[in-house]
């Protein structure tokens, strides 16, 4: 459904995209994360079409958003940061509004009615959107986006500003949209990004430098295994044995106790597999095993570990890329930005 190859921003001297390529399917929910700054927010804007890209190949469905951007912006919705709300305009005319912006042919009544039951919006249709409450105003963002049934759907940092029933119910929202939809969703809340996306973009510094399910990130990350255990025997004792099962690397007692039973957490060498030799050694001893849990890594630890690794120079262009942006560059990437709604201001007044 989406298709970047070798995808480039330049501002000036700071590369904002720097030689990004992925691939994303119909019906799949991809999470995007990176930190401030990183080129996230620069490639969804290039993807709806709001900035051109310095080289390199975007498609939506088959169609260039370079050569062919109607038909491509036509599969998509986004909802930025800051929804484009209108305080004065009711819930219902400014949804008439966007049917009308959008060139939407679908039957009116019966397509907005559909899109307020799926946000949940149809009894505040009659009311002030500056009258709402931030969860409505964030469910009337989505409702925009999703007229015209899109077949992609942008959603930059959705639940903002929410209280956490709000943040749930957004979350479910997604989760549904995503049955008939494809889905983008960038965040800096990583329990969102585990909890409806099917897949993780790390973006750092304008490259793409993780791309994979999350179980596949962790995998890739950690340099070995580790186990957590609880073991029935005097600690100290049980401690010098684990040390000494091949494949160990580390191991301590935990403050963790069940019983008459320790709990120690266990690291080993990357791909050993030490289970049948802890169950020979404790059983040769008599101490008996009560419990066996592997430990992941979360969300968080394997996004900070990719940022980091990434982040040391590896190229001599890396310290080009990874500067700050300066008042110069800022200036630039402002005078582009104004550029380019002159250039679709004047584009719409033509084609009326």
């Amino acid at each position: 459904m989406i298709k970047i190859e070798h995808l480039v921003k330049n501002y000036g001297n700071l590369s904002a995209v720097d030689d990004v390529s992925f691939e994303i399917e119909a019906g799949e929910i991809v999470g995007l994360l990176g930190p401030n700054g990183a080129g996230k927010s620069t490639m969804m804007n290039i993807l709806t079409g709001y900035l051109s890209a310095t080289s390199g190949v975007v498609e939506i469905g088959g169609h260039s958003v370079l050569d062919e951007p109607l038909k491509a912006k036509k599969l998509v919705g986004y909802l930025p940061e800051q929804p484009p709300l209108y305080p004065d305009m009711t819930v219902d005319e400014y949804l008439n509004f966007t049917y009308e912006l959008k060139g939407c042919t679908l039957n009116r009544e019966k397509h907005l009615s559909e899109v307020c039951d799926v946000v949940k919006i149809a009894d505040v249709r009659g009311r002030l959107i500056g009258h709402l409450s931030k969860g409505y105003r964030q469910r009337v963002g989505i409702a925009q986006a999703l007229v015209g049934n899109p077949k992609v759907i942008i959603f930059d940092e959705p639940t903002v500003g929410l209280d956490p029933k709000q943040i749930i119910e957004i979350r479910n929202l997604i989760r549904t949209l995503g049955k008939d939809h494809t889905v983008i969703l960038s965040t800096h809340i990583l329990g969102e990004v585990q909890a409806v996306c099917d897949r993780i973009l790390i973006v750092n510094k304008g490259r793409l430098v993780a791309n994979e399910q999350a179980e596949n990130l962790a995998h890739a990350v950690q340099a070995g295994r580790r186990l957590s255990i609880k073991i029935c025997g005097q600690k100290a004792e049980v401690l010098t044995a684990l040390k000494e099962i091949p494949g160990v690397v580390y191991a301590e007692v935990l403050a963790e106790r069940d019983g008459d039973a320790y709990a120690y957490l266990v690291e080993c060498k990357a791909g050993a597999d030490i289970r049948k030799n802890l169950f020979f050694t404790m059983a040769a001893r008599g101490w008996a095993i009560v419990g066996l849990e592997a430990l992941g890594m979360s969300l968080e630890d394997i996004f900070i570990t990719i940022v980091d690794t990434t982040s040391k120079p590896t190229r001599p262009s890396a310290k080009r890329r990874g500067k700050e942006i300066t008042a110069g560059t800022k200036g630039a990437i402002e005078k582009e930005l104004a550029s380019e709604m002159l250039r679709k201001t004047s584009e719409n007044l033509e084609s009326k």
